[in-house]
């Protein structure tokens, strides 16, 4: 089967008739002992809709001619063994010995080789391996794919050959024979070009060949084809890779022979990077007085190079054991130090201020893993949290913005009543400092329980700075200050050695104007003719307007708000986002919202706050009655603090306010990060749109394609809702934007050639900042930050 289709007899081949003959026998040998339903003989024989009226009696046919072929080779022996053709409802079922199709010793012989692998002995793989590849004589059933069959059980044998000859390659590289494969991996990444596993084997193979270019090279080459093609930037394995290559990682160089007893290397979907980097251990940093510029790392060179593993479990499942990961990285890191009043001799809070500083160490902890960090060190009275070491892209982007509302999460809980201590009922002294940049972060990936370790001169800049705040303040570095910016307010008074005090949260939506808007005309326009819709049919419409991250859907959105909120006949815009963070307010979304459309601005007095909303709700409600109806349920929702009603109460409130403010005047709810809500946000937006009524309410919500992986059906087979994909930026459109942006002197300092700009301002507005992307391309041309008016 590994190739055209041969039966064998004595060393003969047998003569297997027509076309529709041979097919029938190839299918029920992707089959082979297993009843192949006569319905699907005939599907897989002829094309939908183009079966003669005779297909049964062809089939018939084929299978008796087939029996005939099969029992001649059965004379002169008792038949033992050899293969049968039989009738069994609702079908047929081919008999065979699996050790007499080539296909199943395919398969045998390479779960053996993985099996060694897993057991340590890559030599022994290779050979298994590469003796189960050279049974294959051509693609599967080639003669018939001649003739156009395209059967799925085909498209997956071959799928499983490049399995096997990635795990070969895998095998060949372990042994240290990276020259040998290399012809072969280069022939199968230009056959193959989005195959990311074959792509890192490759850059591996020329990294160690002393071709670092060429194999940087590959990466760029699969990146474009990726992001062109696709849309789809390289997943984090072949990035983590062109990142070791592009630093001379010595986890790259050639492993190590193997002692007896050594741990097993692991074969299967693992990634050249995690092949090879094989890192020690790390134990859990002490908390015995080392400095906080210099967390130890205790594991001697001795112990380097140790494998990830795979075992079997007891069920038979395979399961990954824990190994060390290096990388260098950006991280942002908040130094917290809390001191005790010094009226807090043995303990008036607790029975020792050691008891009172553990306790105070917990509420450090909780805040900081409430903000998705990691409290790595506690040293005396300082506690060390890193955010962004061991998460996906998507969340390092905001880690710098989790540090610092972290830091001031943890000032005001130990500002409250319950850490008061000492004779005149004092709270901790809290001082704070949050520094962003590149670190070299060891984690474990499979024991999330072990905190990561952190080492470089960015632990250096934070102490410095958190020796320079004063108590009751959080400070950040100039790079926090410009990675949070969306998210801080900061005192504007500061530099880069004392840092620059955080004022507050900025609770208002971002408007970035700062990149301009390009290559959306057709999007904008799809947008303002369903506002148009709603307003003059007065039907509910919800339109989720979906994208990758960094590919611009806040600012798309945004500019949506500004671009026809003045318009004659204006509607209202209110907008909200999605908590950014796990444990916040479910309904966070709903109390933005209900403030805007009051008028509540951030840190506004709570009986301010009241007021207002009781304004707004007694000015839009039918009647006095529904007025106090509604107000008790949504009065927590605007006044933080204030006890929480019922959740569904507050819910179903909300709801007839957004109602009868879109009866005042027409309404767009526009609700960012979408992706990120809980079920009940999800199902309120989806609620809301159904049971509105006959108002003029458009809601549009922007998320990442993982809303669809939640929920598949979402907006599907409904009236009254839409989707809007956002692609990629075209290369006409970047080179727009650098038209716009950049002088033609200037250009040169971006990139050397059109291609090397446009990917250059394509990670730019990828990074997640719009106008941090555009201070760093302005930084690097040396021009002042400033756009034309029409900008």
């Amino acid at each position: 089967m590994l190739g055209p289709l041969e039966v064998i007899d004595a060393d003969r081949p047998v003569a297997l008739g027509g076309i529709k003959q041979r097919a029938t026998l190839g299918f029920l040998l992707l089959q082979a002992n297993r009843v192949v339903a006569t319905s699907q003989l005939l599907r897989a024989l002829w094309p939908v809709d183009e079966a003669p009226t005779s297909a049964r009696k062809i089939l018939q046919n084929a299978v008796w001619g087939l029996r005939g072929v099969l029992s001649a080779g059965t004379a002169g022996n008792d038949g033992a063994g050899a293969p049968a053709l039989l009738t069994q409802a609702p079908g047929y079922v081919l008999r065979v010995d699996p050790d007499d199709v080539d296909l199943h010793r395919f398969q045998r012989q390479v779960e053996a080789g993985r099996a060694k692998f897993s057991a340590g002995a890559p030599e022994d793989a290779a050979t298994l391996l590469r003796e189960a590849l050279t049974l294959w004589q051509g693609p599967a059933l080639a003669d018939l794919v001649e003739t156009g069959i395209a059967w799925p059980e085909l498209a997956a044998v071959e799928k499983a050959r490049l399995d096997a000859m990635e795990d070969f390659f895998e095998a060949e590289l372990a042994c240290g024979r990276h020259q040998a494969v290399l012809g072969e991996l280069e022939t199968m990444v230009a056959a193959e070009s989005l195959r990311e596993r074959s792509c890192g084997q490759l850059m591996l193979a020329l990294y160690r060949c002393g071709r670092q270019a060429d194999a940087l090279a590959v990466y760029d080459k699969v990146r474009t084809t990726l992001v062109e093609d696709l849309g789809l930037e390289p997943g984090r394995s072949l990035r983590d890779l062109q990142h070791a290559i592009l630093t001379h990682d010595t986890s790259l160089s050639l492993p190590p022979s193997r002692p007896p007893g050594a741990a097993p290397y692991q074969l299967g979907r693992r990634t050249a990077r995690e092949q090879t980097a094989e890192i020690p251990a790390q134990r859990r940093p002490g908390s015995g007085g080392a400095p906080l510029a210099s967390v130890p790392d205790p594991a001697p060179a001795a112990a380097a190079h140790r494998a990830r593993t795979a075992v079997a479990a007891p069920d038979g499942r395979r399961t990954a054991a824990a190994a060390t990961v290096t990388e260098r990285t950006q991280v942002s890191v908040a130094l917290i130090a809390t001191e005790l009043p010094e009226d807090t001799p043995g303990g008036t809070w607790s029975e020792s201020a050691d008891t009172a500083l553990e306790a105070v160490a917990g509420a450090v902890q909780e805040k900081a893993e409430h903000f998705g960090g990691t409290v790595v060190a506690s040293i005396g009275p300082v506690t060390l949290a890193l955010f962004g070491a061991c998460s996906g892209d998507g969340d390092r982007k905001d880690a710098a913005e989790r540090a610092v509302h972290a830091s001031l999460a943890v000032r005001d809980a130990l500002g409250s009543a319950a850490y008061a201590t000492g004779r005149h009922g004092r709270h901790p002294a809290v001082r704070a400092a949050v520094v962003t940049g590149e670190a070299i972060v060891r984690y474990r990936p499979d024991d999330p329980g072990t905190p990561p370790t952190l080492i470089g001169t960015l632990l250096h800049t934070g102490q410095s700075l958190l020796d320079r705040v004063p108590a009751g303040e959080v400070r950040v570095c100039a790079n926090t200050r410009e990675a949070a910016e969306a998210a801080i307010t900061v005192d504007p008074a500061g530099d880069p050695a004392t840092g620059w005090e955080v004022r507050g949260i900025r609770r208002e939506y971002p408007g970035e104007h700062t990149v301009p808007i390009v290559d959306r005309d057709c999007e904008l326009d799809l947008l303002r003719g369903l506002l148009s819709r709603t307003r003059h049919r007065a039907k509910p419409h919800l339109v989720t307007v979906l994208g990758d991250p960094g590919i611009g859907k806040t600012r798309f959105v945004t500019e949506f708000a500004r671009a026809f909120a003045d318009q004659p006949e204006p509607a209202r815009f209110l907008v909200g986002r999605a908590p950014s963070f796990p444990g916040d307010d479910a309904l966070a979304v709903q109390g933005e919202i209900l403030a805007a459309a009051c008028g509540i601005l951030p840190g506004q007095p709570a009986g301010e706050a009241r007021a207002q909303l009781a304004a707004t709700v007694r000015r839009v409600a039918a009647d006095p009655r529904e007025a106090d109806r509604l107000l008790p349920p949504l009065t927590p929702l605007v006044t933080p603090g204030h006890e929480s009603a019922d959740p569904a109460e507050a819910l179903a409130a909300w709801r007839r306010l957004v109602v009868a403010l879109a009866a005042e005047r027409p309404l767009v709810l526009i609700i960012d990060d979408l992706h990120r809500a809980d079920d009940a946000l999800l199902d309120c937006v989806e609620d809301l749109v159904e049971t509105a009524g006959a108002v003029p309410l458009l809601v549009v919500a922007a998320a990442r394609p993982e809303l669809l992986q939640r929920r598949p059906d979402w907006g599907a087979g409904k009236r009254h809702t839409s989707t809007l994909g956002l692609d990629p930026l075209s290369d006409a459109a970047i080179d727009r934007l650098l038209e716009v942006m950049i002088a033609p002197e200037q250009a040169a300092a971006v990139g050397e050639g059109p291609d090397d700009r446009r990917r250059y301002m394509r990670r730019l507005l990828a990074s997640g900042s719009p106008s941090g992307a555009l201070r760093h391309l302005y930084g690097r041309i040396r021009k002042p930050l400033s756009l034309p008016a029409a900008v």
